[in-house]
């Protein structure tokens, strides 16, 4: 089976550093997360700041609600324009995620790119379509959430 790809982008009304102070902090996740996944950071503390080498241990529910320990280790930091997240151990047989900051006249561009793949070859390839809805619901989701946080993106030349 090959590489799945999901990319995302969104502009919010913050500053470069607004922005990273809450995207590099693992306990944010939950808040940007559907209540429905039952998703929840077990390590470290919701506070401490994201460094390369972090390791990032969640219990995620996405289906009939049986809980999976999943494992990520933060591969990359170049603050505070990128980050990106790789899977040791979870749900998916390879889990690539970019985070990407960039500031606009409009505030600031988050892009998210997700390579990922499903195991259990043939038979994972059988529940892709359903994995890509999932996944496309909750960067929904989260381009609903972090619009909460952040506010509605000012348009260049209106106040």
């Amino acid at each position: 089976m090959h590489l799945e790809r999901l990319e995302r982008v969104q502009i919010i009304p913050a500053t470069l550093e607004e922005a990273w102070a809450f995207f590099a902090q693992p306990g944010n996740l939950s808040r940007i997360t559907p209540p429905w996944l039952g998703f929840r950071v077990t390590a470290p503390s919701p506070r401490e700041p994201m460094y390369a080498g972090m390791l990032v241990s969640y219990t995620v529910s996405p289906l009939l609600g049986i809980p999976l320990s999943w494992i990520t280790e933060i591969t990359h930091c170049r603050e505070p324009h990128l980050f990106v997240d790789e899977q040791h151990f979870g749900p998916y047989r390879f889990w690539h995620h970019q985070h990407h900051f960039r500031e606009t006249a409009d505030g600031v561009e988050v892009r998210d790119l997700v390579h990922y793949r499903l195991p259990f070859g043939p038979l994972g390839g059988l529940a892709a379509g359903l994995v890509r809805r999932r996944l496309a619901a909750i960067f929904d989701y989260r381009k609903t959430a972090v619009l909460e946080y952040f506010g509605t993106p000012r348009k260049e030349g209106k106040a």
